[in-house]
């Protein structure tokens, strides 16, 4: 891992602060320690260099921030960051704590959580991300980046080109046992209002009784409507079966057909994704993978197109929270 020395690409962040820029293959964190001053106060007074950073880098983290209470990090998140969002048509299991904080995925501790840019398969994905460390892990636990530009890089260039012709399409089935059930991930217990949010929302539907179907097409690769950088966006890789442990897929194969997986992905003109599709994609977060070891207090912020991110495995206690925002038009 590589560090430097923060230039004036910078020069927007008071000098009542320590800058220091941490580089892996591609992937740049901006690392922030306020010197003497009141960290809450010094964001305030630094709201437009900390956008400017977090375009610039992707990644910034601002360390031993105070918080009174959980909702603080929404306070911080709008300030920022632009409208909080509420987490919606939902891929994983996570709880509300306070206004529009939520916790970070619950997910075995034992397990890694893969690299992804958070709700890549949905229309009203958030522009930015805000993790705040409210109590760090005994080990591990971290939250890696990957610089999604970084990414794009590493992967062979017949795949990028049929996944920038077709994009990607995600399956997905809803059961009450395996997976997320419907009301869950729409928020509802109305068929009407999944039917509406569905219609408004570009997500095609079917249903079987009370088991629900559904499928999506959006895009493999976006270009940041800021910086212009085309990357690598997509969660083709974490939304495909192979993606799970193999005793744990070949279970579900095992009883359900593959329309009836909880979660599957294809190449958006419906052809398989292929194992050797599969290998390349993972693999190609790992060159340019960054993992800034957490400590209570520690806040970071992504641009959600910029850099992916991920869950390391952890021992003891570790409570994240997150808020997600977009930015105004």
């Amino acid at each position: 891992r590589e560090s430097t020395m923060a230039d004036t690409a910078y020069a927007g962040l008071d000098t009542a602060a320590d800058v220091e820029v941490v580089e892996r293959n591609g992937t740049r964190l901006c690392r922030v320690t306020p010197n003497g001053a009141d960290p809450r106060a010094w964001i305030t007074e630094n709201v437009e260099g900390l956008r400017a950073a977090m375009l610039d880098c992707g990644a910034v983290m601002i360390k031993q921030v105070p918080a009174d209470d959980d909702g603080a990090l929404g306070v911080i998140a709008e300030e920022i960051g632009g409208q909080t969002l509420d987490y919606t048509e939902r891929s994983t299991p996570r709880s509300k704590v306070q206004g529009k904080v939520y916790t970070s995925t619950h997910y075995p501790a034992d397990q890694s959580i893969p690299q992804h840019n958070e709700s890549a398969y949905s229309v009203n994905w958030p522009d930015n991300l805000f993790f705040y460390c409210a109590l760090a892990a005994e080990t591990g636990g971290e939250t890696p980046v990957a610089d999604s530009g970084a990414v794009l890089a590493q992967l062979p260039t017949e795949l990028v080109e049929r996944f920038a012709e077709h994009g990607v399409t995600y399956t997905r089935a809803y059961h009450d046992a395996v997976g997320l059930p419907w009301q869950e991930v729409f928020q509802t217990t109305s068929k009407d209002e999944v039917e509406k949010y569905c219609a408004e929302n570009g997500i095609e539907t079917s249903w079987s009784g009370d088991m629900l179907r559904t499928r999506q097409h959006r895009p493999a690769l976006m270009t940041h409507p800021l910086t212009g950088k085309t990357v690598w966006f997509n969660q083709a890789h974490l939304f495909h079966v192979n993606n799970l442990p193999k005793d744990v897929r070949e279970s579900l194969l095992s009883i359900f057909s593959e329309e009836d997986l909880p979660r599957h992905a294809y190449c958006g003109d419906g052809s398989p994704i292929t194992d050797e599709e599969f290998d390349a994609i993972t693999a190609a977060f790992d060159p340019p993978l960054l993992a800034e070891p957490w400590e209570t207090g520690d806040l970071l912020m992504i641009d959600n197109i910029l850099v992916s991110h991920g869950r390391r495995p952890f021992t003891g206690d570790r409570r994240i929270l997150v808020a997600m925002t977009k930015r105004p038009a």
